[in-house]
């Protein structure tokens, strides 16, 4: 099912003169805004996913996919982006694979100038809509410089390879976490949600040892990453991101040690941001923004 909602005479969303990135031409992705999950649902990460959307005139679309209750969860953003100031927004409900395919779904999607993945279960989002024409059509629009936001599951699902599951508050421990292909807007990291609030840094650490080219990404819950064309990403929110550069290992026993016993990594570099602090991912050092750039962010 695909709807439709929409407002009018509704005031909040400031519209500031925000240059619509292009992907096509920067050679990156569109921007990303990747959420940790609990977002205030009236402060500044969704205003500033609406503006990247294009403020009062932006379309957006809700994919609830993630979610076991899709209903509530369309509901609430579309209250939600409604109170921002949005007068149009989308439900796409893509329930299973043929959904995905379906054209009343495809033509809504066309309209969108921005994308919204609630949370829930990550696997929901790729196992539906992995390889389908909607999954075409958002790389598509992405290189064209639309925005995708996703928020817990929803940010997960936005990297090359996803955690799937994983022990909360533990050490980094071999084979204890669950890793599937992710939806790849978001190439070469690995992003974890809910970062400090559930103690993930442990199953971070194990990605990472894996892989230890991966960039690893934690979002705090009320709190965003938005990736921009250039590969620098930006903090917002009231907690922190976390960087974790695993390039930089000198050893790890991730081969030898047996399923359940610790790992070692040594010389991992780590990096916590606030906001106020940016990343660049292709030097892969963290930036000290100024005023004047804080104040042109979106």
């Amino acid at each position: 099912m695909a709807g439709v909602v929409s407002f009018s005479g509704r005031e909040g969303t400031e519209d500031r003169p925000v240059p619509k990135p292009d992907g096509s031409k920067s050679g990156g992705p569109g921007p990303l805004v990747v959420i940790g999950g609990a977002e205030d649902r009236d402060g500044g990460i969704l205003r500033s996913f609406v503006t990247l959307a294009g403020g009062r005139d932006a379309v957006v679309a809700i994919l609830a996919t993630a979610s076991d209750e899709p209903e509530g969860a369309e509901e609430a953003y579309v209250e939600a982006f409604g109170r921002l100031g949005v007068r149009r927004v989308l439900t796409l409900r893509v329930a299973e694979r043929g959904d995905a395919g379906r054209a009343d779904i495809l033509r809504q999607a066309e309209q969108a100038s921005g994308f919204f993945f609630t949370g829930g279960d990550q696997l929901r989002i790729t196992s539906t809509i992995g390889g389908t024409a909607l999954d075409a059509l958002l790389h598509r629009k992405l290189g064209l410089g639309v925005v995708i936001a996703g928020t817990s599951a929803g940010a997960s699902a936005m990297s090359e390879t996803m955690i799937v599951a994983g022990d909360d508050d533990d050490a980094p421990k071999n084979c204890t976490i669950k890793m599937a292909p992710g939806m790849g807007f978001l190439k070469g990291t690995v992003v974890d949600q809910h970062f400090a609030q559930r103690g993930r840094i442990g199953r971070l650490l194990t990605a990472l040892a894996q892989n230890p080219s991966v960039l690893g990404l934690g979002v705090d819950e009320d709190t965003a990453a938005v990736v921009f064309p250039d590969r620098t990403l930006r903090v917002l929110g009231s907690q922190t991101v976390t960087v974790l550069d695993g390039r930089t290992i000198a050893e790890t026993n991730a081969t030898e040690s047996l399923p359940d016993e610790p790992l070692a990594l040594t010389d991992v570099v780590l990096h916590v941001l606030p906001s106020g602090y940016g990343f660049d991912l292709k030097s892969r050092r963290p930036l000290r923004l100024s005023r004047r750039e804080m104040e042109s962010l979106p």
